[in-house]
């Protein structure tokens, strides 16, 4: 409807413009041609002054009127350290290029009405000024000399890499088309190697190449959450054409170049809440998020942060928006306590997975601790020979007594706290699931207690402080009648005689 009207009032004033084009005609045939040319001069040149009047008032007006929804002013203030450089050069810049602009406007409309062509009045001509010439010479090169050596300074400031040694934390954004791939360091803070030869969309869409231990902990995230007032370097890529890594209420802008990683380093200084908080105090932010949903959250209270490409990169370059949210450090804290290492939860023993079948340092560090903490809680009782140890990670071939070798780290684990509890004497008890017959069940648990403490004689445990019991089937801890309680069932336990 809008446009509709735009173009009937076009046609509208073309029709004007050319009715009164024939009305001045008729009018100059009537009174004469010089004197009906000196006449539109006039009008023209009083018509011109006009128009620098209103123009320049809209200018202003206008600006006024929608700068708080522009970024620098009102609400809109930069939310990060180096951010409030760039607002305050980008003003600077404003003001010495808005004078120009209202000066050079106001010359431009005054000179068409002052030297408008009179009966009589001849325009005065002079070929060279060197006093203005000095002037129109020496004041834009100190403007011009003070904008780019203060932008410089700026420009320094915004674009540093951190310093060796610097405190920072380090996640990454790779674009495509249209989303972004997210990730973050575990608890390692260090971000593992990639490779675009690694790249797999369904299980390795960053190609990252899980034979770097860095990458053990790495997460990606659905979102960007950050720590306000903490430093943060942001790894930029592209994985098919240019995208742009976007986060406009931080003044961070940098493009993402396939081949090219490029980065950005910015500190927040503003959590969400208090970006809200802010909005809060504007009355065109109290106002229904949803126009049809009244009952429904104000646009402050919907505010978030995000991050957007700013490349038209395709017909899906709107879809490239994710939520940004700056948090206090104990709730970013709670939420990185939330995150799942990628490799742990979608690679870790699969066929993906180059150490398969294996362990990782931070699993035979867990396995070491359960194993002593259980031992030494039994230990501490007064009693400690009805207390029951499982030696959860003690396994055998099927239908075997043959240890398989991801039991050693168990057993070692053991070995070393027979050393450090020198006067313990411990009981080895296999068991097994009821499935085949009981005696064949008895001598396999008896087999397999007994390839757990020839193991432990192996590492130096003396023997008259081990002896090795098979129970069978006879001491179930969960159902039988159930794969998972068969499972249960077959396993090795150990139980402190004496201490």
């Amino acid at each position: 409807m809008l446009g509709f009207v735009i173009i009937l009032t076009l046609i509208l004033l073309t029709v004007i413009i050319v009715q009164l084009s024939k009305v001045s005609q008729l009018a100059a045939k009537i009174r004469g041609e010089e004197e009906v040319y000196l006449q539109n001069n006039n009008r023209t040149a009083v018509w011109l002054v006009i128009f620098m009047i209103l123009f320049l008032v809209f200018c202003v007006v206008s600006a006024y009127y929608y700068k708080d929804v522009m970024l620098g002013y009102g609400p809109h203030t930069a939310a990060s350290e180096h951010g409030v450089m760039l607002d305050d050069i980008f003003n600077v810049t404003l003001i010495f290029t808005g004078i120009v602009f209202i000066i050079t406007q106001i010359y431009l409309f005054w000179f068409s009405y002052k030297y408008r062509e009179r009966k009589g009045v001849v325009a005065k001509f002079f070929p060279h000024s060197t006093q203005l010439e000095i002037i129109w010479t020496v004041i834009p090169m100190i403007v011009m000399t003070y904008l780019v050596v203060k932008g410089l300074f700026v420009w320094n400031a915004a674009m540093a890499d951190v310093k060796p040694g610097e405190e920072v934390m380090e996640i990454e954004a790779a674009g495509y088309q249209f989303a972004w791939d997210l990730r973050y360091p575990g608890a390692d803070g260090k971000l593992g190697t990639r490779d675009f030869r690694l790249i797999d969309l369904a299980n390795n869409p960053l190609g990252q190449d899980w034979k770097d231990d860095k990458n053990i902990d790495d997460f990606l995230p659905s979102e960007i959450v950050l720590p306000v007032n903490k430093k943060v370097r942001v790894r930029i890529t592209a994985k098919d054409v240019l995208h742009n890594f976007y986060l406009p209420h931080f003044r961070v802008k940098m493009d993402a170049v396939p081949g090219l990683p490029t980065y950005f380093v910015f500190t927040p200084t503003k959590t969400t809440d208090e970006y809200r908080q802010t909005l809060r105090e504007y009355p065109e932010w109290n106002v229904p998020y949803d126009e049809t949903d009244p009952e429904g959250p104000l646009r402050w209270e919907a505010f978030n942060y995000e991050l957007a490409c700013a490349e038209l990169c395709g017909s899906g370059h709107y879809s490239m928006r994710r939520e940004v949210r700056i948090v206090e450090q104990d709730e970013y804290e709670e939420w990185l306590s939330q995150q799942q290492s990628y490799y742990l939860t979608n690679i870790r023993n699969t066929d993906a997975d180059p150490r398969k079948g294996g362990l990782l340092d931070a699993e035979i560090g867990k396995r070491k601790m359960e194993l002593l903490t259980d031992f030494e809680s039994a230990h501490g009782l007064d009693d400690p020979s009805g207390e029951n140890i499982s030696l959860r990670h003690v396994f055998f071939e099927t239908g075997s007594s043959n240890l398989k070798d991801l039991s050693k780290y168990e057993l070692d684990n053991l070995s070393n706290i027979m050393t450090k509890y020198s006067t313990a004497v411990i009981e080895l008890g296999g068991h097994t699931d009821n499935v085949g017959d009981p005696a064949g069940n008895q001598r396999l648990s008896e087999a397999r207690a007994s390839s757990v403490r020839n193991y432990l004689l192996s590492k130096g445990v003396s023997a008259d402080r081990m002896r090795a019991v098979g129970y069978g089937a006879d001491q179930p801890v969960a159902d039988n009648a159930t794969p998972e309680g068969r499972q249960e069932n077959r396993r090795t336990e150990l139980r402190i005689i004496s201490k």
